[in-house]
C-alpha cells in the first residue's frame, strides 16, 4: 500500500543534550504520529540507551533505507552512524557533534531527493560543531546554504504569534553596520510571502519593531529608523503591503499590540526573541522561512544541565512537529 502520509525527518540534535528525550517524548505522543510518517536519523543505540533509561514506552522500526521504511510505524534510519558511540548526557563531546552533523547531512541529502517532505531538527552545540568544519552560525544558515537561497528569515511561531528576525546569529555590534534598507526589504518580503504561502494569510499585517530605544525618538536617540527603517516601509506601502511601525519594542510587546498584526519584524535577535519566548510559554517553534523546502525545530537549546535527567518537556518539539506537518499540508494544497 503506498504511504499517503507526508514523510517528516527528524535528527536527535547533540544526543548528550536533551534532543533524544524530547524527540521521544513527542514521537511518545500517538494522535500526532498518526498524521505523518516519522523517519529519525541517527544511531539506533542512542534511542535504545534514553528508551531502557527511563522505560519509555516506544517503539521503532530500523530501515536499511528510506525506501524501506514502514508507513504506520517510528523508523529510524541507522546505517554508517557509529553504533559504538559513547552517550554521556550533558556533556558535549566530538563524537556528538560529528552523529549530528552526520544525521543533518542525511536529511538534507533526502529533501534534495525529495524522500522526505520536511525536517525537524533537535538542537545542536555549535561550539562542538566548528570542530567539525561546520562553518555555519546556526541551523538556518546550514540549510540556506545546501538549497542555495539567496536569502532565508528566522521567524519564529507560537500559534498566531510570528516574530521574524531581520539579523539573526551575528555579535551585537555588527547590527547596525548589517542594516541597509535593501537588506531590510529582502528580509520584509520573505517574511511577507511567508505569511502567505505558508500560513494562508491573504493580506498579512505586519509590524516593524525600532533598533534603537523609543524607535529613535525622532532621531534623538539614533538615525537608523529616519534613515533605513522607515523608508523601507514606505517602499512596503507602495508596493500594498499592510506594513506598520516602526514600533518602541517594549511598549509594542508591553501593551499587547502583537496581537493585532499576522507578523512581527524585530531587527536583531534578543529583540525578538526574549518577548517571544516569554510569550510562548516553552511552545515556540523555529521556522526557516524562505526555502524551497520546510524545516522547523524547537525553540531551545542542547539544555545539557536538563539532559540525563528526564526533566525535560516535549512542547516545543511537538509544536516543531505540527507546525512542519501544516505547512507541508499548505504548500501542497496551493498553487
Amino acid at each position: 500500500m503506498q504511504n499517503t502520509k507526508p514523510i517528516i525527518g527528524i535528527t536527535l540534535g547533540d544526543i548528550n543534550g536533551i534532543g533524544p528525550e524530547v524527540v521521544i517524548k513527542a514521537l511518545s505522543h500517538s494522535p500526532l504520529v498518526q498524521k505523518f510518517t516519522p523517519v529519525i536519523y541517527g544511531a539506533t543505540k542512542v534511542m535504545a540507551y534514553y528508551r531502557k533509561a527511563y522505560n519509555w514506552a516506544i517503539d521503532y522500526f530500523e530501515a536499511p533505507s528510506i525506501r524501506a521504511i514502514h508507513a504506520e510505524k517510528i523508523n529510524i534510519i541507522s546505517e554508517n552512524f557509529d553504533q559504538k558511540i559513547t552517550i554521556t548526557p550533558g556533556k558535549p563531546t566530538f563524537s556528538a557533534a560529528q552523529h549530528a552533523l552526520q544525521a543533518l547531512q542525511q536529511g538534507v541529502a533526502a529533501l534534495q531527493n525529495k524522500q522526505i517532505a520536511a525536517m525537524v531538527t533537535a538542537p545542536i552545540h555549535k561550539q562542538s560543531m566548528q570542530a567539525h568544519k561546520f562553518e555555519f552560525p546556526g541551523h538556518t544558515e546550514f540549510f540556506q546554504h545546501h538549497f542555495s537561497a539567496k536569502d532565508a528569515i528566522i521567524l519564529m511561531v507560537a500559534d498566531d504569534l510570528r516574530v521574524g528576525l531581520a539579523t539573526g546569529h551575528i555579535p551585537l555590534r555588527m547590527i547596525g553596520q548589517w542594516l541597509t534598507k535593501t537588506r531590510l526589504l529582502n528580509k520584509i518580503d520573505l517574511l511577507h510571502q511567508s505569511l502567505q504561502h505558508d500560513f494562508g494569510i491573504a493580506k498579512p499585517k505586519i509590524a516593524v519593531l525600532g533598533l534603537n530605544p523609543h524607535a529613535g525618538e525622532a532621531g534623538v536617540l539614533g538615525q537608523e529608523e529616519q534613515n533605513i527603517i522607515v523608508p523601507m516601509i514606505n517602499v512596503c506601502k507602495e508596493k500594498g503591503m499592510h506594513i506598520s511601525g516602526p514600533y518602541a519594542a517594549d511598549g509594542f510587546f508591553g501593551h499587547q499590540q502583537h496581537q493585532q498584526f499576522d507578523g512581527v519584524l524585530a531587527m536583531y535577535h534578543d529583540q525578538g526573541l526574549i518577548p517571544f519566548k516569554t510569550l510562548a510559554y516553552g511552545g515556540g517553534v523555529n521556522f526557516t522561512a524562505g526555502l524551497p523546502i520546510v524545516r522547523t525545530s524547537p525553540a531551545h537549546g542542547t539544555a545539557f544541565g536538563l539532559a540525563g535527567k528526564n526533566q525535560a518537556k516535549a512542547q516545543s518539539m511537538c509544536a516543531a512537529m505540527t507546525l512542519a506537518l501544516t505547512i507541508v499540508r499548505k504548500r501542497n494544497t496551493l498553487p
